[in-house]
């Protein structure tokens, strides 16, 4: 089923068009994305294809049977709607029935007779639809991201919480299409790998905007560059993209070496004498003309970063017993009580350490950062700073003091030249260049650039102070890929200390080699390897935890079983008659489909078992979710159908 087709499609930008004749299509069950630099129209071009955007020219059909759901960067939300109210805003029919039955379900012991009937109507029409199975798809999607009091306010989330549940609501409606634009951006690593292994297995076509190069590898099928205003596919992941590119670099510097021999032929050509070539050609002027204005192939040239930087002494920063308690719930629940969110951590960090903090949204990250910086106070334990520790802190969201200063004068208050170890030295234009920004930019107010670009422009200016220490909380949120690289590389020889927050997994296994594992209790635990080899970790502990636990449910209801038929057997020796329960047609009906449904999922929890036991490991975690679901459930219809029995 063909789900979206765009023919020529052109948007005009600040000065120039952002892309002119973009002409692609997708098909149910297809994965891509888009990826250039910042400012080539990515996600205008993501708005545009979702309506919210008006294209200067051509045509954009979406399937309206299929349907389209849109995550646009930054959530539009009402400040006062519950996180219920908002996730089901949609105007999906399978959506609303589900809505109305959990609202009655939120009363269900006080309904009014007329509230009843249509509870009953509710539930037929989710039993004859199937949306029991939906709705327990829904529970499982809110339920990992993080959301369980549907009651909270909008206005009341952080940033990364209001982009979960805007990320939630897209992935519960039963549309064909997504559109998403920075899907990872304020998730945690774990939902990132679950994320991921979601849009893979989904039949529904994806089309995103993501700096997520794992991400990218793992989900996408089709790769499309925006580059030069012009739309490219590349078929295949993230890798087979980086694999034709440089194929392509290859002969791009043949023919450009070519050109270059065919120019000075064809000059020396055009100036020898003038007089004698009063009536040369007009084709060969025009083809040398052709041959002149041609714009190269701009080659990322992967600028070396490196710059020099101050020494650290002996003793750069130690961390005695720290401890950090906030207010426990919000907006005044369980007032009075708090929760610790770092307990009692110490470290000694030394010269050349780079380490990065691994843990889910909420538990004390950033707040670390704060703590080591001095813009937060520790509850227990205190802080020694080196004498020749020099701090530079990238923040998620930095401030400007005076945005009336154009962008080169604002890294010229930091530096006019940066030296490099090699000892070269750059000025602060070029060096400016090498993070995308030139030209004309240079010259306008920070106040003019979008919110990615004063954040791509706070942390050039940091790596140029000079720093030995380096803290950077969340630097690649909005940065493209290509800032990215440069970013990596500076990191890869940094010679000081680095601390970092990413939930980007790819950036973190190039710049980081230890972990601090952050736990929702507030401990603080290390890990030595990288972020990926975490993760590995992690899914095998829980693997093996699971089949843990499975086995001893399995002993439980095998001695629960036991119990039954003894009762049972006392029963009749003692000449009572155990009368079977009499059941409701409804009832039987429902004992009958419980001793069907138990049959299946055991098989296929047996099944899985073999599954997760096999050399298959990039479906693992696909497996493990599964067999953790198929569990829980058949806990559920043991349950009842004890209660039956």
């Amino acid at each position: 089923m063909n789900l979206l087709s765009i023919s020529n499609l052109s948007k005009i930008g600040r000065e120039e068009p952002l892309f002119t004749e973009v002409t692609f299509g997708l098909n149910e069950g297809e994965k891509a994305a888009l990826i250039g630099k910042n400012g080539t129209g990515k996600s205008t071009l993501l708005n545009t294809i979702a309506g919210v955007l008006q294209p200067d020219d051509g045509t954009v059909v979406l399937n309206k049977t299929g349907g389209t759901s849109f995550l646009p960067q930054n959530p539009v939300y009402e400040k006062e709607d519950t996180i219920r109210d908002h996730i089901f805003k949609s105007k999906s029919p399978k959506l609303e029935i589900i809505r109305e039955y959990e609202e009655l379900c939120l009363n269900l012991g006080s309904l009014s007779e007329s509230q009843q009937k249509r509870y009953d109507q509710l539930c037929d029409t989710m039993e004859k639809q199937d949306l029991w199975n939906y709705e327990a798809q829904i529970s499982s999607i809110l339920s990992t991201l993080g959301i369980t009091d549907m009651s909270r306010k909008m206005g009341s989330l952080s940033g990364g919480m209001i982009k979960k549940v805007a990320l939630a609501q897209v992935l519960v409606e039963d549309t064909k299409l997504l559109l998403l634009d920075e899907p990872t951006n304020h998730l945690d690593i774990t939902t990132i790998s679950w994320l991921q292994d979601y849009l893979k297995n989904t039949d529904r076509a994806v089309l995103m905007v993501t700096h997520d190069r794992y991400f990218l590898d793992n989900v996408c099928t089709n790769i499309y560059e925006l580059d030069h205003h012009k739309l490219k596919l590349y078929q295949g992941n993230y890798s087979t993209y980086l694999e034709k590119k440089e194929t392509e670099n290859e002969i791009a510097k043949n023919t450009d070496r070519r050109i270059e021999a065919v120019l000075r032929f064809e000059r020396d050509w055009l100036l020898r004498g003038p007089c004698a070539r009063g009536t040369k050609a007009k084709a060969r002027i025009q083809h040398d003309m052709e041959l002149i204005n041609r714009e190269k192939f701009k080659e990322d040239k992967g600028f070396t970063f490196e710059v020099k930087g101050r020494r650290l002494g002996g003793k750069v920063l130690e961390l005695h017993g720290i401890s950090k308690n906030f207010p426990k719930g919000y907006a005044g629940a369980d007032a009075g009580t708090t929760t610790p969110v770092i307990k009692d951590f110490s470290y000694n960090f030394t010269a050349g350490q780079k380490i990065g903090i691994f843990g889910n949204n909420g538990t004390g990250k950033s707040t670390l950062l704060n703590i080591i910086t001095g813009s937060l106070q520790p509850d227990e334990g205190s802080i020694v700073v080196g004498d020749n520790t020099h701090f530079a802190y990238y923040q998620q969201n930095p401030v400007f003091k005076d945005t009336s200063l154009t962008v080169l004068e604002y890294i010229q208050e930091v530096a006019e030249n940066v030296t490099m170890n090699n000892g070269k030295t750059y000025s602060a234009a070029r060096f400016l260049e090498e993070f995308g920004f030139e030209g004309k930019i240079q010259y306008s107010p920070v106040s003019t650039l979008s919110g990615g670009e004063r954040k791509r422009l706070f942390l050039v200016r940091l790596l140029i102070s000079n720093p030995n220490f380096l803290i950077l909380d969340e630097p690649t949120n909005d940065f493209d890929i290509f800032t990215m690289n440069i970013l990596e590389q500076f990191l890869e020889q940094f010679q000081g200390c680095l601390l970092i927050v990413s939930h980007d997994r790819y950036f973190m296994d190039k710049v980081a080699d230890t972990l601090f594992i952050f736990e929702d209790n507030g401990d603080v635990s290390g890990f030595v390897g990288k972020c990926s080899e975490y993760i590995d970790y992690l899914t095998e502990k829980k693997k093996v935890e699971a089949q843990k636990e499975s086995e001893e449910k399995a002993i439980e209801r095998e001695k629960q079983k036991a119990a039954y038929a003894e009762e049972q057997k006392q029963a009749v020796a003692s000449g009572e008659s155990a009368k079977p329960k009499k059941l409701s047609f409804k009832e039987q009906r429902e004992f009958e489909q419980l001793e069907k449904d138990i049959e299946s999922l055991e098989a296929r929890k047996s099944e899985l078992e073999g599954l997760m036991a096999g050399p298959d490991y990039s479906k693992l975690a696909e497996y493990t979710k599964e067999y953790n679901d198929v569990s829980a459930s058949l806990d559920e219809k043991y349950l009842r159908w004890e209660e039956l029995a």
